[in-house]
């Protein structure tokens, strides 16, 4: 009986992956559904004995079957966009069952654990510092540090336990790293929590996932029953936030948990040292913690630390997304181009227009500009640069983008996720729209100058290069004086949108 292999994936089911596996069903076949390759351009994708075909339709499998389909695609394992890869995190993806016990123990799964409850507390996280490990999520905050912290913080009377939180609030344009690992590999998630709990003296963990991600809750639903006996005594349970993006920040999504308002808090106190109901607390995101057991094998810190650069170290599943032609996850060490991620991997845009821009990190990311591409892929070097690498995920646009546009959205998102606690972001969001749509209009009025003014005195309108100026110094408050990254990052956007295209801002649609 022939054997066929389908992703399972959220993102193959949208693409038709439930009918094609039917039908094969249907013909006799045995159908076994996997994890996601990554390679999103060619879902559903379809492998029978290491061949792929895709993108495969219900009216292709009949001739998949026969022999002479042209979606033929190859040998998998060995495709141009997997080969070149340096996968860690995502070792497993397209090669496992997500659900199976058997396929994750048999490429390696638990060993990290089981190492890691054999040494003492303290060297876990030497290990995990030694590794070179810095925060997934966007900050690039070393994880050893944090896990540190949490682990030498006292408990006392309003200090009961110590919590493992991941933050599993995907909300950036562009990305998907987070969901494709709940969904095809969580028990590497579980894993690495159990790790950390053990590193810092927790009992209990959750993972905070958006409402829009279903097929992960019930994956990770499903994986925490299934591994209970695996992480005992450390028990896990997911809890499901209504989308909020400024959730994705850890203090209002620590609030949240907690069944209040998602709302920043001020820091200090610290979320290791107070978090979760007042706990010392690891908040950590997915593909942080999923990186942890593989760190945890024999030689594996020192073998993390050999990939990347300077302080970026290890490996970034990166998303590839927007007018791309070759979209999809590539993970690979710190270090890469954008030129080479755009081009040489991505295969520029699907539209066949030149590249007008990229934005990295999500929507409060820079847009970067062509000229800038040999910018390499690095912490340092990205804020260098007034950028952000963030999550990880790119998104390209083509010469039809109009930039002052997207600028506008930048402001138009921020005053709509703002969680309303400070004036900068609460207030300044809303001036930046109104600003832009009137640089963009070239209009003469004030809208200030309606309002009685003392003495009855005249008020000369600002011209649009004193508009400009002023939409750039409301940028520089926002940045500075901000209580989170939503506020404090909205203007990196506005301000590349405004250094690299003016053009784009003198008049358009809004």
């Amino acid at each position: 009986m022939t054997q066929v292999r389908i992703s399972d994936d959220a993102l193959a089911l949208a693409c038709g992956a439930d009918a094609v596996a039917a039908e094969f069903a249907r013909l006799g076949c045995s159908v076994e559904r996997v994890s996601s390759w990554g390679m999103h351009w060619l879902e559903p994708l379809v492998e029978i004995d290491g061949l792929g075909w895709g993108p495969v339709g219900v009216g292709d499998v009949a001739a998949i079957l026969a022999g002479d389909s042209d979606k033929r695609i190859g040998h998998i394992a060995t495709h141009p966009f997997l080969a070149s890869q340096q996968r860690l995190t995502f070792a497993r993806a397209g090669k496992t069952r997500p659900l199976s016990l058997d396929d994750y123990a048999a490429t390696g799964g638990w060993a990290g654990l089981n190492r890691a409850r054999s040494l003492a507390p303290e060297l876990v996280v030497a290990e995990v510092t030694a590794s070179g490990l810095r925060g997934r999520g966007g900050a690039g905050f070393p994880a050893g540090i944090k896990w540190e912290t949490v682990r030498t913080a006292s408990l006392g009377p309003t200090r009961l336990r110590k919590y493992i939180v991941c933050n599993a609030d995907e909300g950036d344009s562009g990305t998907f790293a987070d969901r494709m690992l709940m969904e095809g590999d969580p028990f590497a998630l579980l894993e690495g929590m159990a790790i950390a709990a053990h590193a810092v003296g927790a009992d209990r963990g959750y993972i905070y996932v958006r409402s829009e991600y279903p097929h992960a809750i019930a994956k990770l639903n499903a994986a925490i029953g299934l591994a209970a006996p695996q992480l005992a005594p450390f028990e896990v349970e997911v809890r499901v936030g209504a989308g909020a993006y400024v959730c994705g920040e850890e203090t209002s999504l620590l609030n949240s948990l907690e069944g209040k308002r998602g709302e920043v808090r001020a820091k200090p106190p610290l979320p290791a040292l107070a978090g979760l109901f007042g706990c010392p607390t690891v908040v950590n995101n997915v593909l942080t913690l999923a990186a942890i057991p593989h760190i945890l094998f024999e030689g594996g810190a020192a073998h993390y630390d050999s990939h990347g650069i300077a302080r970026s170290k290890g490996t970034m599943p990166i998303q590839i997304a927007g007018n791309v032609k070759y979209g999809g996850l590539y993970e690979t060490a710190f270090g890469v181009t954008l030129h080479e991620l755009v081009h040489a991997i991505g295969g520029g845009t699907a539209s066949g227009r030149p590249v007008k821009a990229v934005q990295v990190g999500g929507p409060l990311g820079a847009y970067i500009a062509p000229g800038q591409f040999d910018i390499a892929f690095d912490y340092e070097a990205y804020t260098a640069a007034e950028a952000l690498i963030g999550h990880g995920g790119i998104v390209v646009f083509d010469g039809s983008a109009d930039m002052g546009r997207l600028a506008r959205f930048a402001m138009e998102f921020c005053a709509a996720e703002s969680c309303g606690k400070c004036t900068p972001c609460r207030i300044g969001a809303t001036r930046g729209v109104e600003l832009i749509d009137r640089i963009r209009a070239g209009a003469a009025a004030d809208p200030v100058s309606a309002l009685p003014q003392m003495h009855n005195a005249p008020k000369a309108p600002r011209s649009r290069d004193e508009d400009v100026a002023l939409l750039e110094d409301l940028c520089d408050t926002m940045k500075g004086g901000s209580l989170c990254a939503l506020g404090g990052f909205t203007p990196y956007p506005v301000l590349s949108a405004l250094r690299n295209w003016p053009d784009d801002f003198k008049s358009g649609d809004f």
